[in-house]
């Protein structure tokens, strides 16, 4: 039974497909570019362009489950092109902002809610993964502690539960090699609450060194991550941060409680990956 992995570049799905290799199952990593895509000898590659349909049907040719990015352009298509092909199972990777109130005109939320929807009107058997922060999104003060400036915050004591993204790899592959998580939605969280804060303290602690948290206001943030990011989306991560002040993250669904594996922690994320923040 085939299962395709979409947006294959990326880090959760190439892990995904590494552990379903790993035990003997047949992948095909798709991508909008797939000879750029880097896979373990016997797993096949396709192109796949989630707002293409014209490349949708031989990358479905075959497969019976979907591990799929979330992408609301030609999702319609692509469920019916699934459809056809025989697919039976789809696991996808959305996010725990659907749940939040206005999440159908929140940038952020919208995105995968569309995706959501859609798939919860097709004829597929779901599984609705709903990740809460990732820990690697701490990659974005990489930048500052790397040449030893002060991470500047907004919301330094906004508190999230970030999950390590193999966790999410883990939930994902027993999601489609066993029949416990078929068919749930599952908010998905780290073991513990943390502030950016904290964060930060534990990366100082990893490193050796002191990293300075300066509080910036709300337009200074604004104008700063405008840079990168669409206005209404800036809008929605500080008004998201906002309200995480307010008290601990709650934590959600975990390796532990879904596999029986301790989940792993903020801090062995930021020992893994400690390289990034040097500066080097």
């Amino acid at each position: 039974m085939t299962t395709l992995i979409t947006g294959a570049r990326g880090r959760v799905a190439r892990a995904v497909a590494a552990r379903l290799h790993s035990a003997g199952l047949p992948v095909r990593a798709a991508s909008a570019h797939p000879a750029e895509l880097t896979v373990p000898d016997g797993v096949g590659t396709a192109e796949l362009v989630l707002d293409r349909p014209e490349t949708f049907a031989a990358a479905l040719r075959g497969v019976r489950q979907v591990f799929l990015y979330p992408q609301p352009a030609g999702i319609h298509d692509l469920i019916k092109t699934a459809e056809v092909a025989g697919v039976e199972h789809v696991v996808l990777l959305s996010s725990s902002s659907v749940l939040a109130p206005g999440a159908e005109s929140d940038p952020l939320a919208s995105h995968s809610l569309r995706v959501e929807r859609a798939l919860a009107d097709s004829g597929l058997t779901c599984t609705f993964l709903r990740p809460d922060a990732f820990a690697g999104n701490s990659l974005g003060w990489a930048w500052p502690i790397g040449r030893s400036m002060p991470v500047q915050l907004a919301y330094p004591d906004a508190r999230i539960a970030p999950i390590h993204p193999e966790d999410i790899a883990d939930i994902a592959a027993q999601a489609l090699t066993g029949g416990s998580l078929t068919g749930r939605s599952l908010t998905l969280t780290g073991p513990e609450s943390l502030s950016f804060r904290e964060q930060l303290a534990v990366l100082a602690q990893t490193l050796g060194r002191e990293i300075t948290v300066e509080h910036i206001t709300r337009a200074e943030a604004q104008e700063q991550m405008g840079r990168h990011l669409p206005a209404p989306m800036v809008s929605s991560l500080l008004d998201l941060w906002e309200a995480a002040c307010h008290g601990p993250a709650a934590i959600g669904e975990t390796t532990e409680t879904l596999l029986g594996v301790p989940a792993r922690t903020y801090r062995q994320w930021a020992e893994e990956n400690a390289d990034a923040f040097t500066g080097r």
